[in-house]
């Protein structure tokens, strides 16, 4: 099963992909626990398809990144000979206070084995 988030179908893959590619690009957010464990799936995904180096995982990456290629460049350039010899895991999750407001619990989504 998946975690709903308070949002129906399309906005929450549209919030899933946007966490997913600043998750690529800046190797690390700052978002709510529950958020961060959805995210985790998609980019071990996202890192699954570019160890394939095929052209049907790139259109399935760039069609779920929204057709950000600079993300899906990093994904299938960088990032899959980094985890090339890893078989899952690609990130860790940091845990903070709970955010003013409503008492979420914030983390920080960090990759393993930074440059």
């Amino acid at each position: 099963m998946y975690r709903k988030l308070g949002r129906d179908n399309k906005h929450r893959r549209s919030m899933l992909a946007n966490l997913t590619k600043d998750l690529i690009n800046n190797e690390e957010i700052k978002t709510t626990e529950a958020r961060a464990k959805e995210v985790r799936k998609f980019f071990d995904k996202m890192v699954t398809y570019g160890k394939k180096q095929t052209l049907v995982s790139r259109r399935k990456a760039l069609a779920f990144l929204q057709n950000d290629k600079e993300a899906v460049a990093k994904v299938f350039d960088v990032l899959a000979p980094r985890y090339a010899n890893r078989n899952g895991g690609y990130t860790r999750i940091l845990k903070l206070d709970e955010r003013r407001g409503d008492d979420a619990l914030m983390v920080i989504l960090k990759l393993v084995e930074e440059e």
